[in-house]
């Protein structure tokens, strides 16, 4: 996989946590228990996808403009995407695109919540 530094640099974000589904061998990422990303690994444990959640009109542009965007692979097509781990993604776009999905993730959550997931910084 060439986006080696997707563990850290998600991990830095406050209120992320990471698990392991095992049933699905996929490594996934939360904010306040939702998932916004994943790592899916294939059998011999090497990532296949990195799948991320987008707005879907965002999605739909993306995936015209990179054959290495997919709709979400055993997600929800509209909302989720994947990203091929090997593919031509440039770096600074997955980075965006990670931000963007835990934002939304984020975002999702009463104003409460949200400050409750990051320690009373909203």
């Amino acid at each position: 996989m060439r986006y080696t530094w997707i563990d850290a640099y998600l991990l830095e974000k406050t209120g992320v946590t990471k698990d392991l589904q095992k049933d699905w061998n996929w490594i996934r990422y939360h904010i306040g228990g939702k998932m916004f990303a994943a790592v899916c690994l294939g059998e011999n444990d090497e990532p296949y996808y990195i799948t991320l959640k987008l707005e879907p009109a965002e999605g739909d542009f993306l995936r015209s403009q990179y054959e290495d965007i997919i709709p979400g692979y055993y997600m929800n097509k509209m909302h989720w995407n994947s990203i091929k781990p090997d593919g031509a993604v440039p770096d600074e776009l997955l980075k965006d695109l990670l931000d963007k999905s835990y934002q939304l993730v984020l975002g999702s959550f009463s104003k409460k919540k949200q400050k409750e997931i990051l320690g009373g910084e909203a």
